[in-house]
């Protein structure tokens, strides 16, 4: 979706900076708020964790404010650049009561950080570069934003049906992943590359990156999901 105007009527580069610093804006906005309802209102850390998950995925809400045709447009990522940063950092050096391993671990292990959560935005660096507004990227990161944040959630609240291949899952949190994923790519392929919207296709992607969540062992499905997603794309 193309945007023809800049805000305020600014110059293209100053206008994508703007929308980057909107991003940071959002992004940043998270942890604090987690933090204040794990600490305060009793709010688990996998819960947190998989809200925090969610929102960062939907970061990409903000791509089509970004004006294409200039470099300031990969801009897109800087949110997760500075985070690729103080997550390496926080995973080695944070203290146990830091916002971030309070919020984004299931543990309270700093190192954590440097797993799963690290891998998530190295996946969104590559995908607002090199799938800049792209259905390979925009719809990775759908998946891996809602689907792989709804289903732990649903598996933890709603999961009765056990299975296990590398990890425990449950029926009920695959349905989620299932109906995350193709509704959230189904709404970000709307907004971003609205001509590549194809239902079927969105679906049997969703199914793909379903039965990799399904089987991939903990963190590395962070990997995993997007690079099926991307390659799927490409096939298909």
């Amino acid at each position: 979706m193309m945007l023809t105007s800049t805000f305020f009527d600014l110059p293209v580069p100053w206008h994508n900076a703007l929308v980057a610093l909107l991003t940071l804006l959002y992004v940043f906005s998270v942890p604090p708020l987690m933090d204040y309802l794990v600490s305060n209102h009793g709010l688990s850390r996998d819960i947190s964790r998989k809200i925090t998950h969610i929102c960062a995925g939907s970061v990409i809400v903000f791509l089509p404010l970004f004006h294409d045709g200039h470099w300031t447009m990969y801009l897109n990522v800087s949110v997760f650049a500075v985070w690729t940063l103080l997550l390496v950092q926080k995973g080695l050096f944070a203290s146990d009561d830091d916002q971030a391993v309070k919020t984004m671990t299931r543990t309270g292990d700093k190192r954590e950080l440097l797993r799963g959560t690290l891998f998530f935005v190295l996946v969104a660096v590559v995908c607002g570069t090199f799938y800049y507004k792209q259905l390979p990227g925009v719809l990775a990161m759908a998946v891996l934003g809602w689907g792989d944040g709804l289903a732990p959630i649903a598996g933890m609240k709603l999961g009765r049906r056990k299975y296990r291949v590398f990890c425990e899952k449950t029926l009920e949190g695959s349905l989620a992943f299932l109906a995350g994923s193709f509704l959230a790519g189904l709404f970000f392929v709307w907004l971003i590359v609205p001509q590549e919207l194809s239902v079927s296709l969105i679906f049997l992607i969703a199914l793909a990156a379903t039965v990799i969540e399904g089987v991939s062992p903990r963190e590395v499905d962070n990997l995993l999901i997007p690079l099926t997603v991307i390659l799927l794309v490409s096939i298909l």
